[in-house]
């Protein structure tokens, strides 16, 4: 299986992607923060993590916390949040970036959580569809797109670029979400920054302003990979006029 061979989800994905949700939010991106004011996180073989930054990386793989510097690698089996942030050598902080929208609510971080490795290994493998797919839009971008690096950001667990001319209304974001309250189960969309015209049936989807394509139109296609560029591609054609 590919890194981001998709199938079918386990039942245990959405509870596994909640509590990795704060792994990810309050134990691994504040770790990048706090050495180099960078927050974005990558896909890693068997999950999710931090690129090197200062040559570490801090990671889930599984149902263990991995803490990589230089040839040493250490690894415990995920408990609690707070288990997880002093694992990897920081204190436990609610409010470590003050400038969120949207941050993540806490769970209390003493709660044991319930991580399942077969679903972590498909929440990983969702991230790195979404990044194949993303770098391959940006490199359909035109003149004034200044396509942005690919994230996947910690307050709302997804990955995401940014493309289009905002003087002109056409920039948006393009991204991958794992799933919400809106959406049991992971999708792909498109988020204008500016108003949409909702008679348009491309922009579909009610819970934001933009157009999702659901985790099973992508399962369900021949090539999930050419399915998503196509649908990124309509949304930026629509935006571009």
């Amino acid at each position: 299986m590919s890194d981001f061979a998709l199938g079918p989800l386990p039942d245990s994905f959405a509870t596994t992607r909640d509590h990795l949700h704060q792994i990810a939010f309050f134990a691994l991106s504040p770790s990048r923060y706090r050495v180099v004011g960078r927050m974005g996180l990558r896909p890693q073989p068997g999950g999710f993590g931090t690129p090197d930054f200062d040559g570490r990386t801090v990671r889930v793989e599984g149902n263990l916390l991995v803490h990589q510097d230089g040839d040493s690698v250490a690894t415990r089996t995920i408990s609690s949040v707070r288990d997880a942030v002093e694992f990897f050598g920081n204190d436990y902080d609610v409010e470590w970036f003050s400038e969120f929208r949207d941050p993540l609510t806490p769970l209390d971080p003493e709660q044991q959580l319930d991580i399942d490795p077969e679903a972590t290994q498909a929440l990983g493998q969702w991230f790195a569809f979404a990044w194949a797919v993303l770098e391959e839009l940006k490199s359909h971008a035109v003149d004034g797109d200044d396509p942005s690096e690919v994230q996947l950001w910690p307050e709302h667990f997804d990955a995401a670029a940014e493309l289009g001319d905002q003087s002109l209304g056409q920039r948006a974001s393009f991204g991958a979400s794992p799933g919400d309250g809106g959406h049991p189960e992971p999708y792909i969309y498109v988020a204008p920054w500016s108003e949409i015209d909702r008679s348009n049936p491309y922009w579909n989807d009610k819970s934001f302003n933009g157009s999702s394509l659901s985790y099973q139109e992508l399962i369900e296609s021949d090539d999930p990979i050419p399915k998503a560029i196509d649908f990124y591609l309509e949304g930026h054609r629509i935006l571009h006029g």
